[in-house]
């Protein structure tokens, strides 16, 4: 393995109602939220061709989650066999990086308002993607 090490920085934060991880739902298309995305200042020129009706892939730093845990039952459901967490949308894994596929609703600025995410109010953002669809030319 490579022994460099790497870092990765937030390049903004999620604002949401959503407060407590007991409440978010499993996947944001299962009750998630509308949300602020707000971006560091420095990051602004990214922002260049994002606009209100867009989709991105949010990638977000899982602040909350443990990093120790390597199998889950399936939607905490102890009734389902165990599962590697790779095998697994767990936010619970040695590197809890989610994946949130949203909707751009408005642009303010260095605020996104997405929808929907199941991410909580504080969690770190660290990469918006843009959804390419077959006829994009991004």
């Amino acid at each position: 393995m490579n022994d460099r090490p790497f870092v990765v920085e937030p390049i903004g934060v999620i604002h949401s109602a959503l407060t407590d991880r007991k409440n978010a739902p499993r996947q944001g298309d299962k009750g998630g939220y509308e949300a602020w995305l707000e971006l560091e200042p420095h990051v602004r020129p990214g922002l260049l061709g994002i606009g209100a009706g867009d989709e991105v892939i949010i990638l977000t730093w899982l602040h909350l989650a443990q990093r120790d845990v390597l199998q889950v039952h399936p939607h905490s459901d102890g009734d389902r066999p165990l599962k590697g967490v790779f095998a697994t949308r767990s936010s619970d894994r040695p590197n809890p990086i989610g994946l949130h596929r949203v909707s751009v609703l408005a642009v303010d600025d260095l605020r996104l308002r997405i929808a929907p995410i199941e991410a909580v109010d504080g969690t770190p953002v660290i990469d918006i993607k843009i959804v390419r669809t077959h006829l994009d030319d991004r």
